[in-house]
């Protein structure tokens, strides 16, 4: 099948190095504001990109829950592939994937787990469902049949009838600590506006990137 021919100019607006703030996280909280307003769907998926302790990459769509100065913190069970990962070579990629306001934005850094007390938090947040699911997909891992996975899901419900969801001693968060932001803009002719805010010295350096 050839597809050559599916393209599309982009041409919205510009990136000027003039707009940008100094700070790279004011200027990822600006933008994922400006992602919300648009009502895109999903503004805080994310995919994660990890390597396997083979060279390998490997990369899925998780969801960024909460930000701030200290990182990036996302949830997922501590058997998965991607904790796997983590626990062989700490550094991830996130990229933000805002095509229909023709950006993209990666961010780059070391990831470490989150504190029970932090995790708990969160969890405590979810709906009972999600708090339930936790408890029954060991992520990653061969299972023989929707319909086993469904009867594990009855059975936790009847296990916490009545009581509050523990979390998972298996569960919880990582927070991706930033060395670098790449925010990209589309543009015509392929010409995109990329500027990379890289961590040197005590400050933050930003850099235009060739398209």
């Amino acid at each position: 099948m050839d597809i050559g021919e599916l393209r599309r100019d982009y041409s919205q607006r510009g990136l000027d190095l003039s707009e940008l703030n100094p700070d790279p996280f004011a200027q990822f909280e600006l933008w994922f504001q400006q992602a919300r307003e648009a009502e895109l769907l999903e503004p805080n998926a994310l995919v994660l990109s990890t390597v396997s302790p083979a060279g390998a990459p490997y990369q899925r769509t998780v969801l960024l829950k909460y930000f701030d100065r200290d990182g990036f913190v996302f949830f997922t069970n501590y058997g998965s592939r991607k904790a796997q990962h983590i626990a062989e070579n700490a550094q991830v990629s996130m990229l933000f994937p805002w095509y229909s306001l023709e950006r993209q934005l990666t961010i780059a850094g070391p990831a470490s787990k989150i504190s029970a007390a932090e995790s708990l938090r969160y969890f405590s947040s979810r709906p009972r469902g999600s708090q339930l699911g936790a408890w029954v997909s060991q992520q990653s891992s061969v299972i023989a049949s929707r319909q086993m996975l469904e009867m594990q899901f009855e059975k936790m419900k009847e296990k916490f009838l009545n009581q509050e969801v523990p979390l998972p001693d298996f569960w919880g968060g990582y927070r991706v600590k930033p060395t670098s932001f790449e925010f990209w803009q589309g543009r015509p002719s392929r010409l995109h506006d990329r500027f990379l805010y890289s961590w040197q010295e005590d400050e933050w350096a930003i850099a235009r990137l060739s398209p």
